[in-house]
């Protein structure tokens, strides 16, 4: 239980770090969208209610996040089952 709780531990960490990079730098663009349209006076109404493909992918990449986290907190549950079970 242990080997395998550690070795979905190390893979949901690996898998989840590059999607986790690029959602948090395509909120810091979005940030950085958001501030400049103030600084310019905005942009039209209906711009804002649109979805963009940042917002999509933004999505996407939260979905996988949130996947390979709930595999490394199984890797979690599986190391401190077999701490339990010993």
């Amino acid at each position: 239980m242990w080997v395998t709780g550690i070795v979905l531990l190390g893979v949901g960490i690996w898998r989840a770090q590059a999607p986790f990079a690029r959602m948090t730098e395509l909120d810091r663009l979005a940030e950085n969208s958001r501030r400049y349209d103030s600084w310019r006076g905005g942009r039209a109404p209906t711009a804002a209610d649109e979805t963009t493909g940042a917002d999509v992918m933004r999505a996407m990449l939260r979905r996988q996040v949130v996947m390979w986290s709930v595999i490394g907190l199984i890797g979690v549950a599986l190391i401190i089952a077999g701490f339990a079970v010993r």
